[in-house]
């Protein structure tokens, strides 16, 4: 079955909380700092998947959503896909959706960070044409500001 994409709506934040607990448990633990993990416990996620309908578009499968992704101006903050669709193209469709939402935003450059442990991201982002620009901070937002991550900037012409 194909996957389509849509953007996100209120009734979708039950099924991103789901797939981006799930998702960032898988590509971040290990690899993120402590204080960060401690902080990002699951009700956060329910809690974030549900403000951030706004900036996010979601892969449907049937009437599954199969993944999801979050675009804020130049940056592709979020994508993740459930666990049940690992490996069938939908990454691919979500990240395509993205690009073209940073270039309608005006950008000719799209950027993302991926945790410097998260290899399968890694290598999935360097297949899909992003350049790895070297190590930096990401500063993920905490309760009283931001907690600096080690993470690779990803960069692609869009």
């Amino acid at each position: 079955m194909t996957a389509s994409s849509r953007p996100a709506v209120p009734a979708d934040a039950e099924a991103v909380a789901a797939i981006w607990y799930a998702g960032w448990g898988d590509g971040h633990l290990g690899h993120v700092p402590d204080e960060l993990v401690a902080i990002r416990t699951k009700e956060s996620f329910w809690t974030r998947a549900a403000e951030r309908v706004g900036d996010t578009t979601v892969a449907v499968v049937g009437d599954e959503v199969a993944g999801f992704v979050m675009v804020v101006g130049d940056e592709v903050e979020q994508v993740y896909v459930s666990r049940d669709h690992r490996g069938s193209g939908i990454a691919g469709v979500l990240l395509a959706e993205a690009e073209r939402q940073v270039k309608a935003n005006g950008h000719a450059e799209a950027w993302l960070a991926v945790a410097t442990g998260n290899a399968r991201a890694r290598r999935f982002y360097e297949r899909s044409g992003w350049t790895d620009t070297g190590a930096f901070d990401y500063p993920a937002s905490a309760d009283h500001g931001t907690l600096p991550v080690p993470c690779h900037r990803y960069t692609k012409q869009v």
